[in-house]
């Protein structure tokens, strides 16, 4: 490999910011902060360790996922309950927010919708921002713990209980379906309370224990009618491996809010994306 003469002038050339954030549709903060001190609890799941569980929570309503044990990762996938085709796109969330998202930033629905699915509306370890090692918690760069990469790097080991799988069965169950016609709606990830980075030297992802504890939540306003389906990761806070049966695991808790009424009077929910499909002549 030869290096050429203009090397250093073609790596110095200054970056720009893809996606003028600026330009976005902004979420109504205010609202949203107005309506979370007249929530009133509607339901609640817990999802058991090296397990996921589905759930619903309607537009306008709230939900939380809380470490309620122990330090815990999970895998979340978000849905449209009414057509659950349209899912979750984390990488076109990371073009727009980042490679982790927290308080006021959104998670991002695919093509052809292309609007915000939900609203990060509080988060309790938004303190921690971007750590001396680049990383930071709530990642939308790792995809899923699965079953098709642990045979790849173990010479064809068998686990079940990663978080695609895990994904998976929770999927089918809930809309009484086969685990193969569940396999393909099952996607990309928010990786909630995940420490990550990408190394400088090499450019690979990593991981470190997450900083998470008993009490600590994130919090969403669902901007259209959710199903989530979220996994207890198998690798309990992360700090070593993933798709273990001997990482220290805890359950999570997702609890669903309802606002006040009257508060949320005006709001509307967001419209699918305005582009006319028609992608040219």
């Amino acid at each position: 490999m030869t290096r050429p003469l203009d090397a250093d002038a073609r790596r110095s050339v200054e970056p720009v910011i893809c996606y003028s954030v600026e330009t976005l549709p902004h979420p109504d903060m205010a609202l949203y902060d107005k309506a979370r001190s007249t929530l009133t609890k509607t339901d609640e799941v817990v999802v058991p360790p090296r397990e996921a569980k589905c759930f619903t929570v309607p537009e306008g309503h709230f939900f939380r996922i809380v470490s309620v044990e122990g330090s815990q990762v999970g895998d979340l996938n978000l849905h449209n309950v009414d057509d659950v085709t349209e899912r979750f796109y984390s990488g076109k969330t990371r073009a727009l927010h980042g490679t982790h998202i927290t308080t006021g930033e959104r998670m991002w629905s695919g093509f052809p919708h292309l609007r915000p699915m939900a609203t990060v509306t509080y988060d309790t370890l938004g303190w921690y921002g971007i750590d001396p090692y680049g990383g930071s918690v709530h990642d939308v760069i790792g995809t899923r713990c699965d079953p098709y990469t642990h045979a790849l790097l173990s010479d064809g080991g068998q686990y079940h209980h990663c978080c695609h799988s895990n994904l998976i069965r929770a999927l089918a169950d809930h809309l009484g379906v086969s685990r193969a016609d569940a396999e393909p709606l099952v996607h990309d990830v928010l990786n909630v309370f995940m420490c990550t980075g990408f190394t400088r030297d090499t450019g690979q992802y990593f991981m470190k224990a997450s900083p998470v504890r008993p009490g600590d939540y994130i919090e969403f306003f669902a901007e259209i009618p959710l199903l989530g389906n979220l996994s207890a990761c198998p690798g309990g806070d992360c700090s070593s491996t993933h798709s273990s049966d001997t990482a220290s695991c805890y359950p999570l808790l997702v609890e669903v809010f309802a606002p006040d009424p009257e508060v949320m009077s005006e709001w509307v929910p967001p419209p699918r994306n305005a582009y006319n499909g028609s992608h040219g002549d």
